[in-house]
């Protein structure tokens, strides 16, 4: 069953790359705009998370953000396709503008490799396929349940000569001996971890369980970090690449002032396009053990 589930999700991911840019966001929107309209699961958790993390927005601006958000996490449900069949140069001529790029090459002259944190706003994607194209480069990934899905998921990633490791002790050294050579790994930062590398830390004000993994490869190793991401442009025009510093306790030996440093590190990038960032992930449901769980008010948390 597996197996058959897997070759229709690659038939439905195949069939829709043959769709451009203007009618993917056009649909992505849609079928966003509809999941907000009627009120579905994704809308109820991002109106929760929206209402914790930016409580200084009124219930209009909040609505409005809500909206806007969903119709951006449409669209890039139906930009991923685009990303994983089309030819790789065509995916990389939608980038129509590059900002903070050159704080990479001075973060690499150092000698030292390179942590590029990509939160999840506008098109992680290709923000991994643009550095993945430059630079020799390993990024961390969690499996998905379909191991026929894995083989084809890893090939798309891979194409231009990136290296996906899966986030065991295994690939864990893997990117340790990347980053000592002065290579460029890719971690997405702002997932709930599972395991014992975390640290409780405030996110928009709310303690939530936080990755240490940052920390722990920047003592070990010496990388430097950025944060980066694909930001959408307006009336399908493309993307822009950005890049901004990340903050200065990143690397610090105390866990939870690193962990503390990597929440602010993604906050800062989100206020810059919030209604780019997927706010129905259930980024708060890790809290410290007792709790309330935001998202089921009669359930505590189990920390």
């Amino acid at each position: 069953m597996k197996k058959l589930k897997s070759h229709l999700l690659k038939f439905v991911l195949r069939a829709s790359s043959m769709l451009n840019l203007k009618a993917a966001q056009h649909i992505g929107r849609f079928f966003g705009g509809a999941a907000w309209k009627f009120r579905s699961e994704s809308r109820r958790v991002t109106d929760v998370n929206l209402e914790l993390c930016l409580p200084e927005l009124d219930n209009e601006k909040r609505d409005l953000l809500s909206h806007s958000s969903l119709r951006h996490t449409g669209m890039t449900a139906l930009e991923i396709p685009l990303m994983w069949e089309w030819p790789v140069q065509k995916c990389l001529d939608l980038i129509q503008q590059c900002e903070g790029v050159e704080l990479v090459e001075k973060a690499l002259s150092t000698g030292n490799g390179l942590i590029l944190l990509a939160p999840h706003i506008g098109n992680w994607e290709l923000a991994g396929l643009y550095f993945s194209s430059k630079y020799k480069m390993a990024s961390l990934y969690s499996p998905p349940n379909m191991k026929e899905f894995e083989d084809y998921m890893i090939k798309v990633r891979s194409r231009v000569g990136a290296e996906l490791v899966r986030g065991d002790r295994r690939g864990l050294m893997r990117l340790m001996s990347i980053l000592k050579e002065g290579g460029v790994t890719g971690i997405l930062p702002d997932q709930s971890p599972r395991g014992k590398t975390n640290a409780y830390a405030p996110f928009f004000g709310t303690e939530v369980r936080t990755m240490t993994l940052v920390a722990k490869l920047m003592q070990k190793t010496g990388a430097n970090a950025l944060v980066t991401y694909a930001e959408r442009l307006p009336s399908s025009k493309g993307f822009r690449i950005v890049v901004k510093e990340a903050h200065p306790d990143l690397a610090h030996p105390d866990p939870v002032v690193a962990a503390t440093a990597l929440n602010k590190s993604i906050e800062s990038v989100i206020r810059l396009s919030p209604e780019q960032y997927q706010w129905e992930y259930k980024r708060l449901r890790h809290r410290p053990k007792g709790e309330p769980n935001p998202y089921y008010p009669d359930r505590v948390c189990r920390g």
